[in-house]
């Protein structure tokens, strides 16, 4: 698959405020890959993405460069990626407890190991959002209960709350790529027949009912879908939201709480946030 490379460069080391907006304003376009070293940050877009949003992604660089960032856009020869991407995974280890990691690392003692084979899908623990997913569901009780993760990438929270006891999870991704790593993730944790993965979007979810859901997305999809997802959470069910930034948190919160979803907790780690809801 044939990919482009949008590297941007900043007059001084960039601070995690800045590239966060960046970031969370470039997944929305499509791009789902990112690197910063020092004053750089490298974002990365497939040729299908590309061609959709081009119109878009010209007139946010232009801006970005009317401003303070000098910027490159250009495409990048046609080699393995996911291979590329994979050899740079590392497992990560969340509160001595949860283990995720690549089916070529060895095995753990983690108390939950999951094991996820990336394929360039979002949710990997590595981004500080998919972190703050995994620390929260770590303390929750879930046994024997059903729910939903949406927009669940590689289906790492889906994987970790039937670990954990649930007896279903949902996982619904509107990208095919995510999709499918989801299932065959879910068949390399063995728990495939605890687990229904579906390719689409909140009108999936009409006649459907969750005690918890995991919504890891981003600032405009959680708003606009917001009485979706309160709609299927059953009275006292429970909500994780983010993939927002701090600067954003309020508005989720207002919106929430127009929903009938009581806000009753909040995180944050480099900048990014997490906020707890319960239905009322």
């Amino acid at each position: 698959m044939k990919y482009y490379e949008l590297k941007l460069t900043y007059p001084g080391i960039a601070e995690e405020e800045r590239t966060g907006i960046t970031i969370a304003d470039l997944s929305d376009m499509g791009f789902e890959s990112f690197q910063q070293d020092g004053n750089t940050l490298n974002s990365y877009i497939d040729e299908k993405n590309y061609k959709e949003y081009a119109a878009e992604i010209k007139e946010y660089i232009d801006h970005l460069a009317e401003t303070v960032i000098d910027y490159e856009l250009k495409e990048l020869e046609d080699v393995d990626w996911n291979a590329v991407w994979e050899s740079n995974f590392e497992p990560i280890t969340v509160g001595d407890l949860c283990c995720v990691r690549a089916p070529f690392h060895p095995a753990t003692k983690c108390r939950y190991e999951i094991v996820i084979m990336p394929k360039m899908s979002f949710g990997t623990g590595h981004h500080a959002t998919t972190y703050l997913m995994i620390e929260k569901i770590l303390e929750m009780n879930l046994e024997g209960k059903n729910g939903l993760d949406m927009g669940c990438g590689t289906g790492v929270l889906a994987i970790l709350a039937l670990k954990k006891g649930a007896e279903h999870t949902d996982a619904i991704d509107i990208d095919e790529w995510a999709y499918q790593n989801a299932i065959e993730n879910a068949d390399s944790n063995n728990v495939t027949g605890q687990i229904s993965v579906f390719c689409g979007d909140a009108g999936l979810l009409q006649g459907k009912r969750y005690d918890f859901i995991f919504a890891n997305i981003n600032r405009n999809i959680l708003l606009a879908d917001m009485q979706a997802y309160a709609d299927s959470l059953t009275p006292g069910g429970e909500i994780l939201f983010s993939g927002f930034l701090e600067i954003d948190t309020e508005s989720i919160r207002k919106r929430a709480s127009e929903c009938g979803l009581h806000p009753v907790e909040e995180r944050k780690r480099d900048g990014w946030v997490l906020v707890r809801a319960v239905k009322s």
